[in-house]
């Protein structure tokens, strides 16, 4: 009787202190800005626009945001995948037709609000929960390509043909790209220990955890992930800080504001180094259309700035082998390279 009474118990005290947790990761995410910019300007004491300042604050707002989105994403995809066994995962988006599970998998990405270096933990997730290579790259591909910032961009500034075009192709390329992927069998040029983790499968047939036991398992693949993968965030996004404080907009206008055959590759060359998301990428976009660059140059080097940053391709770098990145990224340039010419022939 005493463990029937004790397990809601432990259950109730579980959840008292998720919660506090949560409460606490909402506060942290949101004094994250501010603080960066505190320890920026005003600990110290940089000019605000200045590049070491810019650098700066752009580090120390997205480490610990992406960290924070890191372990938050990882925590709650574990809790989740505590109901379904892999067996369930596979049937309901891995088992569908070739193709279909590319698609709702990619629709996914495009309505999950988060940056490419942010899906990381989703991409872990699924393959560990069984779903197809293929499918889990149109997600990874999606989750950038079709931002709901630069669609909304693309409405206000050329109408709702331009904005669905946007979207249409990106969600051919997360397809196309993900069907590619997953005709080549790469699987073994994904990370041993990707496969190895078995957080929130539970092996016991018909077991049902208690509330207590989900939180902990889901605690421990956190613990286990962002120590396998932090490094390569900080790095990642010390390369993109730099960048973005010391690449000014002008010099990336200069070069890609020509009307010429040979612009929307060399925009896809030139946005794979770079590291912002959308939303900092579009006054760049913006000038390189005051310089003359045609709409299929410009989105051609938003997509490529978004989805194939050298950041991203660090990340990634621990949890996929350097065969299988190469391959994304062969693929991924072709494609929106291909979209940027279609984009300047149509408009």
């Amino acid at each position: 009787m005493s463990t029937a009474t004790s397990q809601p118990q432990q259950d109730s005290r579980s959840w008292l202190l998720v919660s506090g947790v949560a409460i606490l990761w909402l506060l942290a995410y949101n004094i994250v800005e501010p603080l960066a910019n505190w320890l920026a300007y005003g600990l110290f004491s940089l000019p605000e626009g200045s590049h070491l300042g810019e650098a700066l604050a752009f580090f120390f707002y997205d480490v610990p945001k992406i960290i924070l989105l890191l372990g938050g994403m990882i925590f709650l995809i574990t809790l989740l995948r505590s109901f379904f066994s892999p067996e369930q995962t596979r049937a309901w988006l891995g088992g569908k037709r070739e193709g279909v599970g590319n698609a709702l998998a990619a629709l996914l990405g495009v309505i999950t609000p988060f940056c490419s270096c942010s899906a990381v933990p989703l991409f872990i997730g699924f393959v560990e929960s069984g779903i197809p290579l293929g499918v889990t790259f149109s997600f990874l591909t999606a989750t950038p390509v079709v931002n709901e910032i630069a669609l909304v961009m693309l409405f206000g500034l050329f109408g709702w043909k331009v904005a669905g075009l946007y979207l249409v192709s990106g969600l051919l390329i997360a397809v196309l790209a993900g069907v590619l992927i997953g005709r080549l069998n790469m699987e073994r040029y994904v990370e041993d220990f990707v496969w190895q983790v078995k957080a929130g499968q539970i092996d016991t047939p018909n077991y049902k955890p208690s509330w207590t036991e989900r939180f902990q398992i889901a605690w421990e693949s956190t613990k286990e992930i962002v120590g396998k993968v932090w490094l390569y965030v900080v790095i990642g996004i010390a390369i993109g800080a730099g960048i973005h404080g010391y690449v000014p907009e002008s010099a990336l206008a200069g070069i890609l504001g020509k009307d010429a055959w040979w612009s929307v590759p060399v925009g896809v060359l030139l946005g794979i180094p770079l590291y912002s998301n959308a939303a900092g990428i579009i006054p760049v976009v913006h000038a390189l259309m005051e310089k003359g660059a045609a709409l299929g140059t410009a989105l051609a080097f938003m997509m490529s700035v978004v989805a194939l940053s050298l950041p991203e391709l660090i990340i990634l770098r621990r949890v996929l082998k350097p065969q299988l990145i190469a391959l994304f990224i062969t693929i991924l340039a072709i494609a929106i390279i291909i979209t940027g010419y279609i984009f300047n022939l149509v408009i």
